[in-house]
């Protein structure tokens, strides 16, 4: 492997995801973990659901952590849930070929989360997306505004229960 290589994605196994949550919980405290997801089908990507409140520190502590080194923001979506919102954060370390799934759950309609613009500025264009779409509020984001849609455009067109505008004819 050269300087440029990233390593190749390694999958976790319950005992590697029991030692994350672990070392989670004791940085943050038990509830720093929600929810703890390892699919079957997909076992290189454990889901943690973790507190709003507790998003920035714990992507922090991820990013800064020698073992996790969660150096990349891989991708960012947003899930409408009818009863409330979710963000999923896919992270990964190009040092360990680890990825890793952070959700967070807000209030719909209109619900915030922090923004991740700080630590990952490839953040930015990915919020404004779930913004954009799902009317989600990153608290601290530098140029929070539309970026697909038009400024004059009505409402988030991906929530369930959008109600497209149509002028008629």
């Amino acid at each position: 492997m050269n300087a440029r290589s990233v390593p190749p994605i390694r999958p976790y196994d319950t005992a590697s995801l029991s030692e994350l949550v672990d070392r989670l919980q004791d940085a943050f405290g038990a509830g720093v973990v929600e929810e703890t997801t390892l699919p079957p089908h997909q076992p290189e990507l454990p889901v943690l659901t973790v507190p709003r409140e507790r998003l920035v520190d714990v992507v922090r502590w991820l990013k800064e952590a020698p073992d996790y080194g969660m150096d990349f923001l891989n991708d960012l979506h947003a899930v409408d849930r009818k009863t409330h919102l979710e963000v999923l954060y896919v992270l990964q370390s190009h040092r360990t070929g680890r990825m890793l799934g952070l959700r967070v759950k807000t209030d719909r309609p209109g619900g915030s989360v922090p923004s991740l613009v700080p630590l990952y500025p490839t953040a930015d264009w990915h919020e404004r997306e779930a913004y954009d779409l799902f009317g989600i509020r990153f608290e601290g984001h530098p140029n929070l505004r539309r970026i697909l849609l038009p400024d004059d455009w009505v409402g988030h067109p991906m929530l369930k229960d959008y109600a497209p505008y149509d002028e008629g004819g």
